[in-house]
């Protein structure tokens, strides 16, 4: 049995937020069944906090130090939650209907050996949903009790210019995670000019990552996922391969079938392919840079 039909969920909804005026109204809209949403915010220059608080949102300031924790765990440490059950929710996100009816069956007797939940993505590009390409399906920690889930903190990376939020960051749990059926809509890329800005931002965060041997998570929160973990040592090991954005190509497009999603996936696949180019170009250019003397 599930919570009433109009009763609110007991959920806190966590939204990290800086200048989505553009996105906030849906994202909250697609929420608002749960009793207590709040939007932490970096001191946003548009209408985010007015909107927010219109809709009934409480707005939490927040003024990065350049230091961590980052958004998120500094959010999930520091705020007053009304609930024991937090979602993490992007502000170009959308719940679902389906996962609203799945929230109300598991909040209404939430199991005490189960901390967590993963939920799936789906992407908007190109007027369509990637059905393939590596993208879908897409396991995020978002649905958790606040004292058992924080974000891993990477040491030994320099300032990239990517922000006060976590980004490629994962949740480690504390204890075993179920699945929901429910998904989110995730509305990312609703151009190719937003996809290029965002990835020329998290090509620095890689880069940065790639080149630092101190780089390393440190959390006493519990362990990644063992596909998660799998997948970093991968990713590591992908590094020291030639050609890299041609293999990044040929993985998404052909070995993840990015092929089956037509035209949307030859771009997707395009771009992912460039997002490794400038990977490995910045990862060179800071390589020279720490090697060179500075100019006299």
């Amino acid at each position: 049995m599930g919570l009433p039909v109009n009763a609110p969920l007991p959920l806190s909804v966590l939204i990290p937020a800086r200048n989505e005026e553009a996105n906030l109204r849906d994202c909250i809209a697609s929420c608002s069944v749960a009793d207590d949403i709040v939007v932490v915010d970096s001191r946003s220059s548009d209408n985010t906090p007015a909107i927010a608080r219109e809709l009934g949102a409480r707005v939490i300031d927040f003024d990065w130090n350049g230091r961590l924790p980052k958004k998120k765990n500094w959010a999930l440490a520091n705020v007053e939650w009304k609930h024991d059950w937090v979602f993490i929710l992007d502000a170009d996100e959308r719940f679902t209907p389906e996962l609203v009816e799945e929230l109300r069956t598991i909040l209404a007797s939430p199991p005490e050996n189960t901390p967590g939940y993963y939920v799936n993505r789906r992407f908007w590009f190109l007027d369509g949903w990637l059905k393939h390409c590596g993208y879908y399906p897409s396991w995020n920690l978002r649905l958790f009790r606040h004292n058992c889930g924080r974000y891993e903190q990477f040491t030994g990376v320099e300032d990239t210019g990517s922000g006060d939020n976590e980004v490629h960051e994962h949740v480690q749990l504390q204890g075993s995670a179920g699945y929901l059926k429910g998904e989110l809509d995730h509305y990312a890329f609703p151009t190719i000019d937003i996809w290029v800005e965002k990835h020329n931002r998290y090509s620095s965060w890689e880069a940065q990552l790639d080149l630092s041997a101190a780089a390393r998570a440190e959390s006493t929160t519990g362990k990644l996922k063992t596909d998660i973990a799998l997948k970093r040592v991968l990713r590591r090991i992908s590094r020291r391969l030639p050609f890299r954005p041609t293999l990044r190509f040929v993985y998404h497009y052909l070995l993840r079938r990015g092929f089956l999603d037509g035209y949307r996936g030859w771009v997707f696949c395009r771009l992912l392919a460039f997002y490794e180019f400038l990977g490995v170009a910045k990862a060179a250019e800071y390589r020279r840079s720490r090697s060179s003397p500075p100019p006299s």
